[in-house]
């Protein structure tokens, strides 16, 4: 196995935009696999000669560097050639979950101010609708279709448009090889804040670029690996983590369109995958999964978010020789690691990582008191975070950005304790957000929405344990007088304006809900009452259930 300093240098230098990292890969061999998607394999220069078609067209449609694209599809090949077709002339990618309502969609795509859309039939209605009042009028795309025949490119673009002014004769615009520096924007992810609204974080071409190196060094990705992306292409995980270390070590990947317990080894068989990324919740998935689905002759020997909890099944009953943990955000990924080569500890997200050149300026962390002041080892305080593979800032908020940073270091809001030999260990979240699913979660957005129910006085929201790790959501309400609401009743309202993700599990009814001193819910002692867990009432389906409400 090839050091990952090697595997990364034997390309030709670049300079770190997107463009010119996948020209030095696709110069070594340009008909080696890249990427794979429903049944069509894309080599290394084609995915080029397309990567050029697309930013061509995009020219033509009168995007230009410093625009943003919204891109809400399931997992296909078109996000890929987005991504690079968009980094390529200096403009943004904007991905949306699929999952999303119109409300949640169009918060992202106005906020952003979205040229364009590249939608799928399954949620063009949806982004359309977003899409109404935009000051300029957006066009739209449809990634179905398009990139099975890249020659018909032009034409399909121009089919769905719903802006008159580009639905006649196209600009003309000239492609350059070298008009964007590695410092451009080329993406801009959504994610949720304490506020309630998600927060836009922005990323260098740098950034991607580096993060895709980082990741070979954390699992030593090797130039003949495949890597399976399951996780959403929304998510930074798959974006920094699968595409950009695919793209870093020149390897190839393999995308399905979405994770399927059922299916998950069969296809790592089918795709000839040796790498995967995961979350907490697939690893307890898979475990609890019938074994008459596992697939013993599949490939896979390192895999990436492999938690504690499972990783004795993956090793001994899977296969998986590396199950890999650490720790990142949508603003700083992949901070932490467990090593491939080095002591192993249980539960840790393992030392701070590295870029494969030990000569590289890498991640700083410290851990610190409510006051800023460092603790001492195995004290419990808040991570922060100085790293080279970090947000921009978010976008068009000032005030977020500022407050997010103090004297150059990133506060995570995470709770942590560093033990003598430098590997971490989380302990909480400092700040109110639910993980679910492998998503993070404003409990500030559940409370604004079910507090907009006409019969609710105020909500509550908190996390709860649920039985595949991560958490569950459980809603306290106290309903106006004389007003009358069920608990499926409030699950409706939020299907109704929220992300299937973001419904509550749990609900729970109280004739006044506590507050501090300050005037805000006392969410401590909601978290406190077991009373009031003991008789939530569970909307998941029987079959589910487990413990109830973490008792």
């Amino acid at each position: 196995m090839k050091k990952p300093l090697t595997v990364i240098q034997s390309y030709a230098q670049h300079g770190y935009t997107l463009y010119e990292a996948l020209l030095s890969r696709a110069a070594t061999n340009p008909s080696r696999p890249w990427m794979l998607f429903d049944g069509r394999t894309w080599s290394w220069g084609e995915f080029a000669r397309a990567v050029d078609q697309v930013a061509q067209v995009l020219l033509d449609r009168g995007i230009k560097a410093g625009d943003r694209v919204g891109v809400m599809a399931r997992n296909c090949d078109g996000h890929v050639l987005m991504l690079f077709g968009l980094a390529r002339i200096g403009a943004i990618m904007v991905p949306v979950n699929p999952e999303f309502g119109v409300e949640e969609t169009r918060y992202v795509l106005h906020h952003a101010e979205v040229s364009a859309v590249a939608a799928s039939a399954e949620t063009l209605a949806v982004a359309q609708a977003a899409a109404e009042g935009l000051a300029a009028p957006a066009w739209f795309v449809m990634l179905d279709a398009p990139f099975a025949a890249i020659a018909a490119l032009s034409d399909l673009m121009a089919m769905v448009s719903c802006d008159p002014l580009h639905s006649g004769q196209l600009q003309s615009n000239q492609l350059q090889r070298n008009q964007v520096q590695a410092e451009a924007t080329c993406l801009i992810v959504y994610t949720s804040g304490t506020t309630g609204f998600p927060k836009g974080v922005m990323h260098s071409q740098r950034s991607f670029i580096t993060g895709g190196e980082a990741f070979v060094q954390r699992v030593y990705l090797q130039d003949d690996d495949r890597v399976m992306i399951v996780l959403p292409l929304f998510h930074i995980n798959a974006l920094f983590y699968s595409v950009a270390g695919t793209l870093a070590a020149g390897a190839s990947l393999a995308i399905v369109p979405r994770f399927s317990a059922s299916t998950f080894w069969q296809s790592a068989v089918e795709l000839g995958a040796t790498e995967a990324n995961i979350i907490e919740a697939i690893g307890s998935i898979l475990q609890t999964r019938p074994r008459t689905e596992y697939r013993p002759e599949h490939r896979i020997r390192r895999m990436y978010g492999v938690r504690a909890s499972v990783a004795a099944t993956f090793e001994q009953e899977f296969g998986v020789t590396h199950c890999i943990s650490g720790y990142g955000m949508t603003e700083i990924p992949g901070v932490t690691c467990s090593p491939v080569e080095g002591p192993q500890k249980v539960g840790s997200m393992g030392p701070v990582g590295r870029h494969p050149d030990p000569q590289r300026p890498w991640a700083q962390c410290r851990v610190v008191d409510d006051l800023g002041q460092d603790v001492p080892v195995d004290t419990v305080g808040e991570l922060w975070v100085k790293t080279p593979i970090i947000m921009q800032g978010y976008f068009r908020d000032p005030e977020q950005t500022a407050q997010a940073f103090e004297e150059g270091w990133f506060k995570t809001g995470d709770l942590v304790r560093c033990d003598a030999d430098g590997y971490y260990y989380f302990v909480s979240r400092k700040r109110d957000i639910i993980r679910r699913r492998g998503e993070n979660i404003a409990a500030a957005e559940l409370d604004r929405v079910v507090g907009e129910h006409p019969a609710v006085s105020e909500a509550g929201t908190i996390a709860v344990p649920s039985e595949l790790g991560e958490d569950e959501i459980f809603v306290v309400v106290a309903l106006k007088a004389g007003e009358q609401a069920t608990a499926e009743e409030i699950a409706q309202w939020c299907r109704a304006r929220l992300a299937a993700q973001k419904v509550p599990r749990f609900v729970a009814f109280m004739d006044a809900l506590p507050h501090t001193p300050t005037h805000k819910i006392a969410k401590a002692v909601l978290r406190a009452d077991l009373e009031l867990r003991a008789r939530a009432v569970d909307l998941a389906p029987p079959k589910v259930r487990g413990a109830r409400c973490g008792i």
